[in-house]
């Protein structure tokens, strides 16, 4: 039995891994950001840099998930800060603290959160962990987050990082948002469908966690040997996923949103600018002109992109009614 500490144990990963933990007959501690209710908590402020060192001493490991969203709001500016420092700050905060343990019977394991962002955008690549950094602002915070644990490095810790794909789990997160639009049968390939999505079912991510813990074998960047469950049985598509999810809600994938240039636009306007840049006035204009012209001919004004099938749905009365 170990004693474990979770950073971001109120997020739908923290409390899994925090039952799953339990049921293990492992203690747990939640780090929290408000006053404390009991001794199962302990308080920190990454933002002012406080942590109490005494209250880490005895415990075996840290397990950090800590960090705002990234899907969701809107990808601002201010909001891509929040989704770097969020990670940095805390990794930063707890990486120095249990280092300074290291010699007093604090924590000896660290395992960090990262992602399969780390490698940009890799389409169809094997990636392993001797796979290169890639590009963009994900592979720009998943590196300076992994980054951020180096002292409890430098001071002989044990660090994980976990590289996991997006987490599936109708308890939250992507798919708990994306279940409501499948029952009204509007489920559907983004662009021309094959844009790879690399996932990890709950079950399967608190498993790899709980191993990181106990395995003193791990270290380093965690993707080697589990490839096909961080990404997906032979780095699945969306196709697989949109299918599953359909038969799963009894519905037919009704819409296909296609590539072209207001799909670029609507992009724009829901993730912000790690896209470039902001939609045009003309092109949230143009959107909405496509969006709501010719609507009763059943294609939704948007033949170049996006297309209906009338098999599906005999007039667009039915979709609206659903």
């Amino acid at each position: 039995m170990k004693t474990i500490v979770i950073a971001g144990a109120s997020g739908t990963i923290g409390k899994a891994l925090e039952n799953f933990l339990i049921q293990k007959g492992n203690s747990v501690k939640r780090l929290v950001r408000r006053d404390e209710v009991d001794d199962s908590e302990i308080f920190w402020d990454p933002d002012s840099d406080n942590l109490d060192p005494s209250r880490l001493i005895g415990i075996d490991a840290v397990v950090n998930l800590g960090g705002v969203g990234i899907g969701d709001k809107r990808w601002s500016q201010k909001r891509m800060d929040q989704i770097l420092s969020s990670r940095t700050k805390g990794t930063n905060l707890i990486s120095k603290t249990i280092s300074s343990l290291k010699s007093e019977g604090g924590p000896h394991i660290l395992i960090n959160a990262s992602a399969i962002g780390y490698y940009g955008n890799s389409g169809s690549a094997h990636v392993t962990e001797e796979s290169p950094l890639g590009e963009g602002f994900l592979a720009d915070v998943c590196s300076k987050w992994e980054e951020s644990t180096l002292e409890a490095e430098k001071a002989g810790i044990r660090v994980v990082h976990a590289r996991t794909g997006i987490v599936l789990s109708a308890s939250g997160g992507l798919l708990k948002r994306l279940l409501p639009i499948f029952k009204l049968g509007l489920g559907g390939p983004l662009g021309n469908g094959k844009s790879f999505f690399p996932w990890i079912s709950l079950d399967d991510l608190v498993n790899i966690y709980e191993n990181a813990v106990i395995n003193t074998d791990m270290s380093g960047a965690l993707t080697q040997g589990i490839t096909t469950i961080f990404i997906g049985q032979d780095g699945s598509s969306d196709y697989p996923l949109l299918t599953l999810t359909n038969k799963l809600e009894n519905n037919p994938v009704a819409i296909n949103i296609g590539s072209y240039s207001g799909h670029n636009t609507l992009r724009n306007i829901v993730l912000g600018s790690d896209f470039k840049r902001e939609a045009t006035t003309s092109e949230i204009q143009k959107m909405d002109s496509l969006l709501t012209n010719d609507l009763d001919n059943g294609g939704w004004g948007l033949s170049s992109g996006l297309e209906y099938d009338p098999g599906i749905f005999s007039n667009t009365s039915e979709v609206i009614s659903l």
